[in-house]
């Protein structure tokens, strides 16, 4: 008896019956995988980190057509202050430690504080604002992603004073 590979041949030999490969990430869950895989290859990245008492490190990790990841490292008290990122939408994944994420859409004073441990991830959408601090007693360093890649990075005042609902966010489950 014939096999369909022995009778129609193996159909991954022939280019034009499979499907194209996406040029980039195109949807807000592909742009989440995209970040969980970067997470994944620690050896990517792990090397690259540094610490600076002074001031929050960065660095570019990669540029996709669209798109832009970014490496960041916080030590104990570090906080990016409130802000948003522009006309982009971005992923936020803790690489390891945790960071206290604060937003003001909920009215509670001071904002609401969320901790984001290990694994977790944020998706948000152009113009949500936030305030990401370190508030641990442990360096933590997080992954984002954004798209298109950032051109601004408006401070706010406050996140509090933000005072009306923010553009969607929701949490991603990393498994």
């Amino acid at each position: 008896m014939n096999s369909d590979v022995q009778i129609a041949g193996d159909p991954l030999a022939i280019p034009h019956l499979m499907p194209p490969a996406p040029a980039h990430p195109r949807t807000v869950a592909e742009f989440a995988g995209l970040a969980r895989s970067v997470a994944a290859d620690r050896a990517s990245w792990a090397h690259l980190v540094q610490y600076d008492a002074t001031s929050r490190w960065y660095h570019r990790l990669r540029v996709g057509p669209g798109y832009e990841v970014w490496l960041l490292s916080w030590v104990p008290g570090q906080g990016s202050g409130a802000h948003d990122h522009g006309p982009s939408s971005g992923v936020l994944t803790v690489l390891q430690g945790e960071l206290t994420e604060i937003t003001g859409s909920t009215g509670t004073p001071g904002g609401a504080r969320q901790v984001l441990r290990a694994g977790a991830q944020r998706v948000f959408a152009p113009g949500y604002a936030h305030e990401i601090v370190n508030d641990s007693l442990a360096p933590a360093v997080s992954l984002h992603v954004y798209s298109p890649g950032l051109t601004e990075m408006p401070m706010r005042p406050s996140v509090s004073a933000a005072g009306a609902a923010s553009p969607a966010v929701r949490d991603v489950l990393a498994n």
